[in-house]
């Protein structure tokens, strides 16, 4: 068995090796083997670096500005070994390649994540047709979205990395001027807090969140479906065969919806008699938080949860927002070399992304993602790691 940890550290000593032949020095890598020299460049006339939270734990997160993205999280496994748990590339450029090496791989997704029907929006009584990006609908906030932005970033201690954006009025075909702040705080037990703040000019829409694609096997070139998804949701909101959620919440009960009993996904993944994963291949879903209600999120109580018998690695997911869209890496097995040159096959990981339901702003009676003029749009969601 290859074990990412392994393959991380030898692909770290690797470039080390290589580094110290071709100009004399060492180069200094992260935990996880990143070198942060291939993360400073210049993208849309900002530039772009690697920033590193850690804490007395053994754990590190590192973070580029280009997207917000989480480009490694490394937390020891059951016999304290460190492990990266998350996809990704281990360059700036494949990550701003839109054309050969497309992803959304641990960004911090704005305007409004997941997806707007057809692309269109009312806001304040008037109509906007946002740009179509996938299957005739506004996925992730267009084309251009947050995730290929660069963020003004200010890290002001090892553990914190505060990353703000202005997106102009007209941005992707949004209304209002957006000032918007992605921060992340890696706490002393464990934990990678994100909250995601915002204001507006002008009425609009908002709905952020994190996109870290979670394999806790500890080796990212097999499939992850062994791992055990815990959500905590008696409903889920179906989607049709475009991804587009059809305006019916239904119950979990009695389908392969239903997570409230922690169990592997291999379990029911393939089972195509059911239309909702024959339509994704897998999973690509939102569940309808337990943890909400009344117009307010309990970020205190598990939303969900993923384990890795092989890791033991634990990941408990915490969130004030009323959805999760859990997405098994149904895209993946494309052949393109990510971090450390691992090909990852299909269903490799799991995404647990905290949200607003998709299309919310085309069904009036789910949860409001509207932002007016004085308001502040806050959300919360905290990834905490231990093992078991």
């Amino acid at each position: 068995m290859v074990n990412l940890k392994l393959l991380t550290l030898g692909c770290g000593v690797a470039f080390a090796l290589l580094s110290s032949c071709s100009s004399g020095q060492q180069a200094e890598l992260t935990v996880s083997g990143l070198d942060p020299a291939a993360f400073d460049s210049t993208i849309n006339g900002k530039k772009t670096a690697l920033y590193t939270l850690t804490n007395g734990n053994g754990m590190e997160v590192c973070i580029t500005n280009f997207g917000g993205r989480v480009v490694s999280l490394v937390v020891p496994d059951k016999n304290g070994n460190p492990t990266d748990v998350v996809l990704g590339y281990d360059n700036v450029a494949q990550y701003a390649d839109t054309v050969n090496s497309p992803s959304d791989y641990g960004s911090s997704v704005g305007r409004y994540a997941n997806r707007i029907n057809k692309g269109k929006l009312t806001v304040d009584g008037k109509d906007y047709q946002l740009p179509t990006n996938n299957f005739g609908h506004c996925l992730h906030g267009g084309p251009s979205g947050w995730m290929y932005q660069v963020y003004d970033a200010e890290q002001p201690n090892d553990s914190t990395l505060r990353l703000t954006i202005v997106s102009p009025d007209g941005d992707n075909g949004f209304p209002g001027t957006v000032t918007a702040t992605t921060t992340y705080t890696l706490l002393g037990n464990n934990t990678l807090d994100i909250t995601f703040d915002a204001t507006t000019d002008k009425e609009t829409v908002i709905n952020m969140t994190n996109h870290s694609y979670f394999n806790l096997n500890g080796d990212p070139s097999k499939e992850g479906m062994d791992m055990v998804l815990y959500v905590n949701a008696d409903n889920y909101t179906p989607a049709d065969s475009t991804y587009m959620t059809t305006g019916e919440i239904r119950p979990v009960e009695g389908t392969p919806m239903d997570f409230r009993t922690p169990r592997a996904l291999s379990e029911t993944i393939n089972d195509t008699s059911f239309v909702q994963i024959k339509n994704a291949s897998g999973y690509d879903h939102n569940w309808c938080l337990n943890t909400y209600a009344d117009g307010r999120g309990n970020d205190s109580i598990v939303a969900a949860s993923l384990y890795s018998p092989t890791t033991g690695i634990f990941l408990e997911m915490f969130t004030n927002e009323p959805g999760v869209q859990v997405y098994t890496g149904n895209f993946q097995g494309t052949g393109i070399s990510c971090k450390h040159g691992v090909k990852y096959p299909k269903h490799v990981s799991v995404c647990l992304e905290s949200q607003k339901y998709p299309d919310s702003p085309n069904k009036k009676d789910w949860p409001s993602p509207y932002l007016k003029p004085g308001e502040k749009y806050h959300s919360h969601v905290a990834y905490k790691f231990s093992v078991k």
